[in-house]
């Protein structure tokens, strides 16, 4: 029996670079790539649209979703990538659930540089306005968590390059 492939989620505050990120490695590892954004809920759109922040209870069946992508993909051995913010532990704990091997990849840029991201970006539904409560919801993964952090800022050839290196260890 062949080793499954790993599932990776590339977690973050919005404008982090988690899908950027998420879809180069999907690319460079030939996996399939899901945007968790497209498993919110259209209450979930909507409510940060208007500039409302999520709360646990909004964000319990968008997880669902995630964790249900992440179990088919972990069980079928062939691997994929997907987009999830994954602010807090106990959400990456739900997501372990689906498949106990997860890794996270962790873009972490400075607060300066998510702001004029977010304010460059076009048709998004996340306004520049819910930043600050994302970086206070935001739980860094603790030691104990198979997860790697990087800068946010990096080249993206460089960020997969050093992701895939650490995968393969």
């Amino acid at each position: 029996m062949r080793k499954a492939l790993p599932v990776v989620v590339a977690m973050g505050v919005s404008a982090s670079g988690k899908s950027t990120i998420g879809k180069a490695l999907a690319e460079r590892l030939d996996y399939p790539f899901e945007e968790g954004d497209d498993l919110h809920p259209q209450a979930n759109i909507a409510k940060m649209r208007s500039g409302h922040p999520l709360d646990d209870a909004d964000r319990a069946p968008w997880l669902d979703r995630v964790a249900d992508w992440i179990g088919r993909q972990y069980r079928s051995g062939e691997g994929g990538v997907v987009s999830c913010s994954s602010l807090k532990r106990r959400y990456r704990d739900r997501l372990r659930q689906a498949d106990p091997i997860l890794a996270f990849v962790f873009p972490d840029p400075d607060r300066e540089t998510l702001r004029k991201r977010l304010e460059r970006r076009k048709h998004h539904f996340m306004p520049p306005s819910l930043l600050d409560s994302q970086l206070d919801a935001l739980e860094r993964p603790a030691p104990d968590e198979r997860a790697l952090r990087l800068s946010g800022t990096a080249p993206i050839d460089e960020d997969v390059d050093e992701i895939c290196e650490w995968l393969a260890r």
